[in-house]
């Protein structure tokens, strides 16, 4: 008998339609989840922690770490093959990709929720809890890090986002793919995500901000970050990693006064690179002590500076961790 434990911490996958509130509400637990179930998990047994009962929007970086401390936990069971989370699709990549970065070890940690409430007849949650749980057990799935389950699709937390408001099929990993499939209850892979970069023992600073820009912004909001005391600002620019006129001279100062500027691209595919000059573009962001993100995307990047900042890296540290992001 193969043991996952699985958590649940609210989000849709958890969630039935209230007449007091006239709204979608989180109230259900792991054991209920579980027992909805439509299909028999043969040969694997089930541990359930009730972690949350909050959709996903409401999660804060606090509740993220304990989430991970909770995953760490129930992984170093002996018992424990691979770990399921119950989550809310909002920030689900978010969490995954903490999870990702913060959890050592090669057992499996397997993202999964629903877009559809409990109380829909045509709920997508049980499905997708049943497949998750047996990618979680399977033997092939080590080594795979933190990933997302949905519709059947396996995507590495790295890579995935979610992609539409509303449908079922909402994560995507855009320029990568999805890594398998659970396909009539088998676990298939078909490739490895890549070699994991662990950030040991990390807490998560608070305030790290993330500014998307857009045509003619100005660095004020930039400005306003810096005099808040943000310790780090992940910039989303445009292109392979270009900002409006003015945006250098600010970087400029924040990163000469320690304060770490990171620059991705809002594109959702490609990486950045420093080729534009003049006018801030990445070759004079770079100059001003920008650090690009390659192709992490701002969400992604805005966790790992968080995560790195929580260790007390510093500016070549996390240079560093960026080229092997």
């Amino acid at each position: 008998m193969t043991g996952v434990t699985l958590i649940s911490t609210g989000g849709t996958i958890a969630s039935r339609h209230s007449e007091d509130e006239g709204a979608v509400v989180a109230g259900l637990g792991g054991s209920a989840l579980l027992a909805a179930l439509h299909d028999p998990l043969d040969g694997i047994e089930v541990r359930v922690v009730e972690f949350r009962e909050l959709n996903s929007f409401a999660l804060t970086l606090g509740d993220a770490q304990e989430l991970v401390a909770t995953i760490r936990a129930e992984l170093d069971r002996p018992d424990c093959a691979g770990v399921v989370v119950t989550h809310g699709t909002d920030t689900m990549e978010e969490s995954a990709y903490l999870a990702d970065i913060l959890v050592a070890g090669d057992k499996p940690i397997v993202f999964t929720g629903a877009q559809r409430h409990a109380g829909d007849p045509d709920s997508d949650g049980p499905r997708n809890i049943a497949d998750a749980v047996r990618v979680a057990a399977a033997p092939q799935a080590r080594g795979i890090g933190a990933v997302i389950l949905f519709e059947g699709e396996i995507h590495a937390a790295r890579d995935v986002t979610k992609a539409h408001t509303s449908r079922t099929d909402t994560f995507r990993s855009p320029g990568a793919g999805k890594i398998g499939e659970v396909d009539l209850g088998e676990v298939h892979l078909y490739r490895h995500p890549g070699a994991r970069r662990v950030v040991a023992g990390a807490g998560l600073a608070e305030g790290v901000e993330l500014l998307k820009l857009g045509l003619g912004a100005t660095p004020a909001l930039l400005e306003f970050c810096a005099q808040s005391g943000a310790p780090g600002i992940v910039i989303e620019g445009f292109g392979r990693g270009n900002a409006p006129r003015g945006f250098a001279p600010v970087v400029a100062r924040l990163t000469q006064a320690g304060v770490p500027v990171l620059l991705a691209s809002r594109c959702f595919e490609g990486r950045t690179r420093a080729v534009y000059g003049a006018d801030s573009g990445g070759t004079t962001l770079v100059e001003a002590g920008a650090l690009m993100t390659g192709t992490l995307t701002g969400l992604k990047a805005r966790l790992l500076l968080a995560a790195l900042l929580g260790q007390g890296a510093g500016q070549g540290e996390i240079a560093a961790a960026l080229a092997r992001a």
